[in-house]
């Protein structure tokens, strides 16, 4: 495997930063994950667009322009001779001192890693995936906003290693008012009726560009698609629920803290954005 790095093509070995980078001592830098299908890469303008929002927000220069970065994404993975792959860009402050000032790091960090990668057992996407609900709560936006897709993960981390140590695969993260926001890596969907529903951003949520992508293949196929405050309440009482991001993509969701969610199975109106969501990935893209 060959890393893009500052400006040029490393072995997987050779990849290394600075003990002193502050991206990996406080966290301080912003990433985004692409996916690419078939020589496709997809939504890479709307990644590299939050990326530097990201960036912008936390007072980070980007050394490296949009179309500049968009070369890097497509030179990483025709180096490592892939077309279907997750794409890994990071930018960190860059090399400084122990201390926390931002202005000690004169040079950010820049890297790209592709690779394969598979967030979930297929049959997960097939049978449906069981839920828990965890203690950690999500990060108030007025702390953390969750639009700053930044380095640090812990409070996701945590909620994690809750759900693990509990014996499931993923977790739901609650708001410090009880509401649903998401989950550690995906944001989360209910279907009731003709009704698609998703908790809004200001209470603690990503807004997910699987998200955005699934809530416009919804309005197609004449669901009512809204942002709405959700409790557990309504998860358990839901027809249907799922899981969407970038590296998990379309995830059913059966079970939530015991309860039964709808049949039982992956329900019709899931089935349907699944498919409408993988036709959407071989039109959706720019080609490398």
């Amino acid at each position: 495997m060959k890393v893009y790095l500052n400006g040029k093509f490393v072995d997987r070995q050779a990849a290394t930063v600075s003990v002193f980078d502050h991206g990996l001592l406080y966290g301080d830098g912003v990433f985004e994950g692409i996916r690419s299908y078939n020589g496709l890469i997809f939504k890479l303008h709307e990644h590299l667009d939050r990326l530097f929002e990201s960036a912008h927000t936390i007072m980070l220069k980007i050394p490296l322009s949009k179309p500049e970065l968009a070369d890097a994404v497509r030179q990483s993975l025709r180096v490592n001779k892939l077309s279907n792959a997750y794409i890994r860009l990071v930018v960190t402050r860059g090399e400084g001192d122990l201390g926390l000032d931002p202005r000690k790091c004169t040079r950010p960090t820049v890297f790209v890693i592709a690779d394969r990668i598979e967030l979930y057992p297929k049959k997960l996407y097939e049978q449906g995936l069981e839920l828990i609900t965890v203690a950690t709560q999500r990060n108030v936006p007025e702390a953390l906003n969750p639009q700053i897709k930044s380095l640090n993960y812990l409070n996701n981390i945590l909620a994690k290693i809750e759900a693990i140590t509990a014996g499931y695969e993923e977790a739901i993260m609650l708001s410090p008012s009880g509401y649903v926001t998401e989950c550690t890596g995906e944001n989360i969907f209910v279907v009731s009726g003709k009704r698609l529903l998703t908790p809004p951003p200001y209470i603690g949520v990503l807004r997910g560009i699987t998200r955005r992508s699934v809530m416009e293949l919804g309005r197609k196929q004449k669901l009512d698609v809204a942002e709405e405050l959700l409790t557990r309440y309504d998860l358990f009482n839901a027809e249907e629920c799922f899981l969407t991001g970038t590296a998990a993509e379309i995830v059913p969701v059966v079970k939530i803290d015991g309860r039964v969610i709808g049949a039982g199975k992956p329900g019709p109106a899931t089935r349907q954005l699944q498919a409408a969501f993988r036709r959407l990935t071989k039109t959706e893209g720019v080609r490398y």
